[in-house]
């Protein structure tokens, strides 16, 4: 609830390094990732989520997660441990994690596309693919 009622890292970063969105019209979330990157470190982030509560909270939740991380380490971070983070979500908003670890990725990718990178861990990873994040939700 915390990271509803006071999320962290709303907003968006002028000159941004990175740009991710990623969103599912279905069911009506949106989330637009702002990644300031000096040195391979993500220094700044900063999220725009229009959604529900739990989309809002992951969206918090996992800007928290990245911001001082290296690319890699952020890459690493998965949709589990932003539940987690947030002490678990009901099994119908656990596609809100996933947006959020999406959205990582997005910006990410975007970065990575705009400086010539490579990153083993975006292999596959299409950004503009839609409803990437109900895959795993229908699966529980």
């Amino acid at each position: 609830m915390e990271h509803f009622m006071n999320p962290r890292n709303v907003g968006e970063i002028e000159n941004a390094d990175a740009i991710g969105q990623v969103g599912n019209p279905r069911c009506g979330d949106i989330m637009k990732m702002y990644l300031k990157i000096e040195n391979e470190v993500i220094v700044d982030v900063k999220f725009k989520t229009f959604g529900c509560g739990s989309a809002i909270a992951t969206s918090s939740m996992a800007t928290e997660m990245i911001k001082g991380k290296t690319i890699k380490e952020a890459l690493a971070l998965t949709n589990r441990a932003v539940a987690d983070a947030l002490d678990g979500l009901p099994p119908v908003k656990m596609h809100c994690s996933v947006l959020a670890e999406q959205a990582v990725k997005s910006a990410i990718y975007d970065y990575a596309k705009k400086n010539d990178l490579y990153f083993e861990e975006l292999e596959g990873f299409d950004p503009n693919e839609d409803d990437h994040h109900h895959d795993e939700e229908e699966a529980h």
